[in-house]
């Protein structure tokens, strides 16, 4: 997948999350709606920043690392962890996009940590900085 295929579908998504703000106030949950829908737009966000400078192999990384830091709230009741929730469905949407080997995905899922034992914002934000080539010590990627 080339750089310009990438964001052009990054920007795809961002649009239908910025539908789906639109849409909120007509759910049963409508604040969690939002937050959700806006927390997959930035994800969106992110990663079309993320590719504007890097290649697609890195974004694919980048992505993996956020996804890896999340903590793992599925099954939890539906209006909770909104914030959390689109986050994770907006990277799996784009793992989705990029057709990301399942078993890649579900490698990466597996070292997400459980709700609650989540390691400091601190430490999930050095593992992507790492990936991002942004760690302490190492100069960022141009």
């Amino acid at each position: 997948m080339t750089t310009e295929q990438l964001l052009q579908g990054l920007k795809h998504y961002r649009r239908i999350a910025r539908q789906d703000l639109l849409r909120a106030p007509e759910t049963p949950h409508p604040d969690a709606f939002r937050v959700h829908a806006e927390a997959r737009r930035g994800v969106y966000g992110e990663l079309e920043a993320h590719a504007a400078v890097n290649a697609p192999e890195d974004v694919i990384l980048y992505a993996l690392g956020l996804y890896k830091a999340l903590p793992f709230v599925t099954g939890t009741p539906e209006g909770e962890h909104a914030e959390t929730k689109g986050r994770e469905n907006g990277l799996e949407n784009f793992f989705l996009m990029i057709a990301l080997d399942p078993r890649t995905r579900r490698e990466a899922r597996s070292l997400r940590p459980k709700l609650g034992s989540q390691p400091e914002n601190g430490a999930a934000l050095q593992t992507v900085a790492a990936l991002d080539g942004t760690a302490k010590g190492t100069p960022p990627k141009a």
